[in-house]
């Protein structure tokens, strides 16, 4: 599908294919480092500043609305503009390009971990990667700030999320609500502090693709259509559950790969405020409940999704895939453990299409709102609050050996311990952000090399870093 424009303005993007936009998803997936904070920051920059396909208003437009929704919201919004381009097909390829690089490479790990445990050679390669995105990250927060934070109002709201988030561990999607009604409210009562958002009409002479096409009138599947709703809905239902039934009728109800799709199943629907906030559950299930993981296990599979391109979700990847392989009687422990990980990966990222596709429409619908849309500017402030939590958060992580977390009443705040700075990753980090902030280096150059350092580590100095 190729969608053309008549535009003689040679700086602006005329035209994108179908097998353009497929590589730029591949590039996006590939690069997707760094949990939410970084996928967003990777598709910011790729989509809204370097190929200009969307605008700010509409990306974070996007965003607000995935916030809300249950599951991994970097993917659903890769989804979202996907769609946006080229329909169905255009939503698929970017949601399945988001995802597949991270779970062949957590496939490809978990079989050389139940094989043989952990491989130095490649935590090191990873724990350079990994330190390289902080710069990504870093860059997506002083990006998004300067774009949504225009008084001191906003400011203040971007602040109290943030807290809210980090200290008072409130969930995502309540943060969003809350946001978003004092934004309804507050175009009443201080017009001035609560203006409009940058707007998202439809411009046909746009510098943005999506805006442009919108306004010419091409992108027609963009407006809702109650009987596509039912449609959609009941397609996606399923494609979600039909490996579910054929499983739980190959193996019966009480096998390990039944357990695992209907466990997952359920757990896509209740993940709100994102990955982070239902690990504890889902590691407590896994461990304690189902005894399909020990607690060492569970903490290997996250730092392996934390450092590892796609979705920190994708830690059930690996968890289903060492429960099917040490516990599963009915296949032979390899291919119990591969029909666990791909039964788990579809789970959990099917429910991601079905919201999308159902949904967007509406979305797109409510731009036309005045007193919806005015809330937006004070939803964008706080997801930069929002951001800066999981920036922070990685920070921490990557960093530090160990972080200890101090209670102060009901307040809750994560303190690095610093004698296990890692002076490397540190190194790294601050190299990688002068890589790509001051010397323009691109993103992809900078991790490998990042990568590449992390592996020489471990050669010369002969253990992990």
């Amino acid at each position: 599908m190729t969608v053309t424009i008549d535009d003689s303005t040679p700086s602006m993007p005329a035209s994108i294919s179908l097998g353009e936009a497929t590589r730029v998803w591949a590039k996006v997936g590939l690069l997707s480092f760094g949990g939410p904070a970084g996928q967003i920051a990777v598709m910011h920059r790729e989509l809204v500043e370097k190929h200009k396909w969307i605008s700010d208003a509409r990306f974070l437009h996007a965003l607000n609305y995935c916030m809300l929704l249950p599951g991994p919201e970097a993917a659903q919004l890769a989804i979202y503009i996907g769609w946006l381009l080229h329909r169905t097909v255009g939503g698929l390829i970017a949601g399945l390009l988001f995802v597949l690089p991270g779970f062949i490479t957590i496939l490809g790990l978990s079989i050389i971990y139940a094989l043989y445990g952990q491989v130095p050679l490649i935590v090191a390669v990873f724990f350079g990667l990994k330190a390289a995105v902080l710069a990504v990250v870093i860059e997506a927060v002083l990006r998004l700030g300067r774009k949504a934070l225009k008084n001191r109002v906003m400011v203040g709201i971007a602040i109290l999320a943030f807290i809210a988030i980090y200290g008072f561990k409130v969930p995502f999607p309540l943060i969003v609500l809350m946001a978003g009604l004092m934004g309804f409210l507050g175009r009443w009562w201080l017009p001035k502090s609560f203006p409009a958002p940058a707007s998202t009409a439809a411009d046909a002479s746009s510098e943005y693709l999506i805006d442009r096409l919108l306004g010419q009138g091409q992108l027609r599947h963009t407006k809702p259509s109650a009987r596509r709703a039912v449609r959609i809905t009941f397609t996606w239902l399923v494609i979600w559950l039909l490996p579910v039934g054929f499983v739980i009728g190959a193996f019966g109800v009480h096998s390990v790969l039944a357990q695992e799709g209907i466990f997952f199943s359920q757990t896509a629907v209740v993940t709100f405020g994102g990955a982070y906030a239902v690990l504890a559950y889902i590691a407590q299930r896994a461990v304690e409940s189902f005894h399909w993981i020990s607690p060492g296990q569970m903490l290997d599979g996250l730092a392996l999704a934390e450092t590892t391109p796609g979705p920190l979700i994708m830690v059930l990847q690996f968890v289903a895939f060492l429960g099917a392989y040490h516990h599963e009687t009915g296949l032979p422990p390899m291919a119990a453990g591969v029909v666990g990980s791909v039964l788990t990966t579809w789970v959990t990222f099917a429910p991601c299409f079905l919201w999308i596709f159902l949904g967007a429409p509406y979305v797109e619908a409510l731009r036309s709102n005045r007193a919806l849309n005015s809330a937006l500017s004070t939803v964008t402030a706080a997801i930069v609050g929002v951001v800066l939590n999981l920036s922070v958060w990685f920070t921490l992580h990557t960093l530090f050996g160990t972080v200890q977390t101090r209670r102060y009443g009901v307040l809750a705040v994560e303190v690095p311990q610093w004698s296990t700075l890692h002076g490397l990753a540190t190194a790294l980090a601050v190299g990688a952000m002068l890589a790509m902030l001051r010397f323009k280096i691109g993103m992809g150059w900078t991790l490998l090399g990042s990568g590449i350092i992390g592996a020489l580590s471990l050669v010369l100095i002969g253990h992990l870093p």
